[in-house]
């Protein structure tokens, strides 16, 4: 029996969602990207061309012709300074109702690396289901996609352990569960052998046949795959070279006076052709297919510019079918329920950080042992202080800048397809962090205060636990804001650099009086949320009216036997237990945002800040005569 019966059989199941049938039309698309003083570079040149549903595009070229741009146009994901005019169902696109119908599958799999097939694909349906159907057409509908797309074997095998065809499919499978009319694939064959190429193109050619409308970009397919596509589009130089169905691809070329040798594929011979290798005839193709405007070339030699006209389902019934499904507090339970088993299941990385911090707990005790009943010792207790400040620094920041940048590109695929709102994502994601961190902190928090002999005063203590958590929850969110900006590497940098500025601010005021510290220095200081931290803990362990501190043994006279000494020496005076604590909360919350904001502004198919601003640079530059 073929494997591919399967995918047959699955047409006549009912449990997937209906959707109404979808064309895409576009024309004259230009789109071009800045390319510093040589002004900018134009990757489309007023393509066209027509997108039926019920057929499986392809779009073909070489490298560097324009298929991933003209994939992320037609799809959403980047539109902000293309020109032209897309129509969906001979009407115009409209960005927020279209995405709703369409999914974009690209061309790296990303997926959660410790969930099992099942478990992920139940994830999926909660996020894309929702209430709309019950829960036992949510497993029904979940069973005919995994027997549709042949992953009944992987059921139970985790992601990371599935091989390159097995994710591919697992890729689309995720994105069938609420059947999208329309679906875009970035190079779905890229790391695949031949066989699972094959698997993978006539799937997606039985998926196109039950009246989706699938537009994939490939390179260089054998004679076999591009057999099997119904429509090809090729482009090169940014322009149409050719608009039909494949068996016309040889015809047409010799049209124009390009004979394809006989055996040859002729997928391959036409990226030669649009590579050059016979000449230059980049213009000659492209007018024979007035750039794409003639939308079909067939083998008669006639130009058809039929164009399918479909009902008007697309603006009607999609403010309701393809909004989201699960509430808000569906998707954050969900996500939640998803965060805490990936956390459970890497063990390895849950034990090292809990080695991380019992080692810094007992390397920081060991060098501050039985310094803080000690008034001769004082201001040594105050080092510990600060220490432990830059530990709860630097220990919850730099995990996140090495993880998070990988997980921000997990969640822009699928933020931009619509599994769930950011809103619900960051509240999960906040809440997933939290008991690990208070147990974390917990852990060097009680062997520090024991071993460094901290007043055993249950006030005492609660309060300097409170200050160790906020610091870690604000360098926390300072690293995600950094990190959803950046890649490992440039966050790994930048992170650090932004809150060393706030250490070094943090123990600014050690041997001053107050009144001296330069008034810029202390306005910085009151934007470094480590100095609060300092300041918190500071009265929290030596404030409140506590009383005198003892000598150590040998020692005859002690500067800083009074607590109110200390507070002197170090500028902090003045400072309260709740002030400081206030400001510290004050700046979390401000992180927080921050975090959230960016984090929106990433996920945004609009041009990033970044790349405005780097815009502004280059136009300066250019029309100022400004050297480099």
């Amino acid at each position: 029996m073929d494997p591919l019966d399967d995918v047959e059989n699955s047409k006549q199941h009912h449990h997937l969602l209906k959707r109404p049938p979808v064309d895409i039309e576009f024309s004259d698309l230009t789109y071009s990207v800045p390319q510093g003083q040589n002004g900018s570079k134009i990757i489309l040149r007023s393509v066209s061309g027509l997108f039926r549903s019920g057929e499986l595009t392809a779009i073909l070229g070489p490298s560097g012709a324009g298929k991933s741009t003209l994939i992320n146009l037609l799809a959403g994901y980047r539109c902000g300074d293309a020109v032209g005019s897309i129509m969906v169902n001979s009407r115009p696109r409209e960005m927020k109702t279209f995405r709703k119908m369409c999914r974009y599958i690209m061309q790296e799999d990303l997926l959660q690396p410790s969930l099992t097939v099942m478990e992920s694909m139940e994830i999926a349906a909660d996020l894309k289901l929702g209430y709309t159907i019950s829960k036992e057409d949510k497993t029904n509908t979940i069973k005919d996609i995994i027997q549709m797309l042949r992953l009944t074997a992987a059921n139970n095998t985790l992601m990371e352990n599935l091989s390159g065809g097995e994710k591919k499919r697992l890729s689309i499978a995720l994105e069938l569960i609420n059947n999208p009319p329309v679906i875009f694939l970035d190079e779905p064959t890229t790391g695949l052998d031949d066989l699972s190429s094959s698997q993978c193109i006539s799937l997606l050619r039985d998926l196109a046949h039950g009246g989706r409308t699938i537009i994939c970009s490939i390179h260089t397919p054998s004679a076999r795959l591009f057999a099997l596509f119904d429509h090809i589009y090729v482009i090169a130089d940014g322009q149409c070279m050719f608009a039909g169905v494949s068996q016309d691809m040889v015809p047409y070329l010799s049209t124009v006076g390009i004979n394809c040798p006989k055996h040859f594929n002729p997928a391959d011979f036409i990226i030669e052709v649009c590579s050059k290798e016979y000449g230059d005839y980049t213009d000659k193709l492209s007018t024979a297919v007035e750039n794409g405007k003639c939308l079909r070339w067939s083998q008669n030699n006639s130009i058809k510019k039929t164009i399918v006209r479909r009902a008007s389902q697309y603006d009607v019934q999609s403010n309701h079918l393809y909004d989201f499904s699960s509430t808000g507090w569906a998707q954050f339970t969900t996500l939640l329920r998803r965060m805490v088993l990936q956390h459970k299941r890497d063990k390895s990385y849950l034990f090292f950080k809990l080695f991380m911090y019992t080692f810094m707990g007992l390397v920081v005790g060991g060098m501050f042992y039985q310094f803080g009943n000690d008034a001769s010792l004082t201001i040594f207790n105050y080092g510990f202080i600060f220490i432990t400040i830059i530990v709860f620094m630097y220990t919850p920041l730099m995990p996140v800048l090495l993880k998070f940048p990988k997980e921000v590109q997990l969640l822009k695929r699928e933020y931009f397809n619509r599994w769930y709102g950011l809103n619900a994502y960051f509240c999960a994601l906040t809440c997933s962090q939290l008991p690990m961190q208070f147990i974390l902190s917990f852990v060097y928090i009680i062997i520090t205060y024991l071993m460094t002999d901290q007043p055993l005063e249950w006030e005492r203590g609660i309060k300097f636990s409170i200050v160790c958590l906020m610091v870690s929850l604000s360098s926390e969110s300072i690293a995600y804001a950094v990190s959803s900006q950046f890649n490992v590497t440039n966050s790994v940098f930048l992170g650090p650099c932004v809150a060393c500025p706030m250490m070094l601010l943090a123990s600014f005021g050690l041997g001053y009086d107050e009144n001296e510290i330069p008034s810029l220095i202390k306005l910085g200081m009151n934007f470094s949320y480590l100095r609060h931290g300092v300041e918190a803990l500071v009265i929290a362990i030596y404030g409140n009216g506590r009383k005198q501190l003892h000598c150590g043994e040998g020692e005859q006279y002690c500067e800083l036997r009074y607590p109110s000494e200390l507070l002197k020496t170090v500028g902090m005076s003045t400072a309260t237990y709740w002030g400081s604590l206030s400001s510290l909360c004050a700046m979390f919350v401000l992180f927080k945002a921050a975090s959230f904001v960016l984090l929106r502004r990433r996920l945004s198919t609009k041009p990033s800040l970044l790349l405005k601003l780097g815009f502004v640079g280059r136009f300066i530059k250019t029309h100022f005569n400004i050297p480099r």
